[in-house]
């Protein structure tokens, strides 16, 4: 009997060992899979863009050191500076595979400061940066979600960022 019962546990002890193998090898097999379609994928989409003749390129390119959203064929961005007292907020909108810069936009952010209340912003375009800029009063350090919303030609847009103090 007592070797019935020993037999039993070894045999259960193998069979566990066994089952811990076999879901390790299953989970590096999908890690190759996964793997192997993402550069599938990505050799489809280069190959795609060679013989339609566009040039691929990445958005850091086009990147000016903030935080990007990719919003239908827009790349929406935003970068804030301290300035004394304040944060300066550029943001900038790009349309399409060639990144024409939009300067037609009524954009507006919604901003929730640390203590909790929200403010609005508006922001003016400057034909020089080539960007739309606006000015965040106050210094209370913490994080302040910021939602964009810009209307380009009757066309919604919106993005959220976090800008930190």
């Amino acid at each position: 009997m007592k070797s019935l019962k020993s037999g039993l546990i070894v045999l259960g002890t193998v069979g566990l060992l066994f089952l811990g193998a076999c879901s390790n090898g299953t989970q590096g097999s999908n890690s190759a899979s996964n793997t192997e379609s993402s550069t599938a994928a990505n050799t489809s989409k280069n190959e795609t863009a060679k013989s339609h003749g566009k040039i691929e390129h990445s958005d850091k390119e086009h990147s000016h050191g903030g935080q990007v959203v990719e919003s239908g064929q827009y790349h929406l961005e935003l970068v804030s500076e301290k300035e004394g007292n304040d944060s300066h907020i550029d943001f900038f909108i790009e349309k399409g595979e060639k990144h024409e810069i939009v300067t037609d936009a009524k954009v507006t952010a919604q901003v929730q400061l640390p203590d909790g209340t929200q403010k609005t912003l508006d922001f003016k375009y400057d034909a020089e940066g080539k960007h739309y800029t606006a000015a965040l009063p106050g210094n209370a350090p913490g994080q302040y979600p910021v939602k964009v919303t810009a209307n380009v030609g009757g066309e919604k847009l919106n993005a959220r960022f976090t800008v930190n103090q």
